[in-house]
């Protein structure tokens, strides 16, 4: 029987608790602790909301960077240093993760998109799906009919006909639709002068930037608002919008274990052997009466 899969980007909910938990939020010993509660209790309505038979948890060990930055040193190299005390609890929100029993999974040079993705590719050959739970609208790219984008903090859950009506393209044209428009959030380029308007509307032409390139003398004369300009601009940063495609584009060959199956996933709920002591460390005895 086909399985869904939740795969829990934790950035976005990491970063949402450390700037919304209060900072006075401290283990016993006085290690800062407002990330790891505000994920805990995250993770914990998740679960208790969704019910998920299968669950895996992607986090990024590098918040401003990712092997990406090997082709342009500028990928999200304008983004500040996040605080010390976030980072210093990547760490325990991954212990948190493990022990409500979640798989896990962090890498140095890829990102938390890279790892939901591969994790995707790995199991919807064989006819399972998945919900991606993520405020990255950069992952609408992974939306198929058997995979649905969940903004937990919105309550929105994107199809291929939301992404659609959202964006003006397809799920598979998402990265066709940052390549040209580009993406100030991760400092991606984009072609200079094409906004996300024009950029929807050369692919409602041609469905990517590839055969955009392959049409090129034609759509100077297409019916399209400033369709000569358009073309001049795809022309002159040729370059530019390839690269911004593939900045945009996750990888599906993160470094997942081979042996990394469905039954991995597999949610068997939290690991009282694991969070008593953790918890205890943590100083989160009210949020330990939420677990089960």
């Amino acid at each position: 029987m086909p399985a869904t899969v939740h795969l829990v980007d934790a950035s976005p909910y990491i970063f949402r608790a450390h700037f919304s938990v209060p900072s006075s939020v401290r283990t016993p010993d006085g290690s800062p602790a407002a990330a790891t509660h505000g994920f805990t209790s995250f993770l914990l309505k998740l679960v208790g909301d969704e019910r998920p038979t299968h669950l895996a948890v992607c986090f990024d060990r590098n918040l401003n960077g990712s092997f990406r930055n090997d082709e342009y040193p500028k990928y999200k190299a304008h983004r500040e240093e996040p605080p010390a005390e976030l980072v210093a609890q990547i760490d325990t929100c991954v212990e948190v993760a493990a022990a409500l029993g979640a798989a896990c999974f962090i890498d140095d040079r890829y990102e938390a998109d890279d790892l939901i993705a591969t994790l995707l590719a790995r199991i919807t050959p064989a006819g399972h799906g998945g919900v991606v739970v993520s405020s990255d609208k950069d992952l609408a790219q992974l939306v198929t009919d058997r995979v649905t984008l969940f903004d937990f903090a919105q309550e929105t859950r994107y199809t291929p006909a939301a992404i659609m009506e959202k964006f003006g393209v397809r799920p598979d044209q998402i990265t066709d639709l940052l390549g040209l428009a580009g993406d100030p959030v991760d400092n991606i380029p984009g072609v200079p002068g094409i906004g996300k308007k024009s950029a929807a509307d050369l692919l409602g032409l041609y469905p990517h930037i590839e055969d955009l390139y392959a049409h090129l003398d034609e759509i100077a004369f297409a019916r399209i608002r400033a369709a000569k300009n358009l073309s001049f601009k795809l022309r002159e940063h040729r370059d530019l919008a390839h690269l911004s495609k593939r900045l945009a584009t996750v990888a599906t060959d993160a470094p997942v274990p081979a042996a990394i199956g469905l039954d991995d996933l597999a949610w068997r709920g939290p690991d009282l052997a694991r969070v008593e002591p953790l918890f205890g460390r943590l100083g989160f005895k009210r949020i330990r009466d939420r677990v089960g």
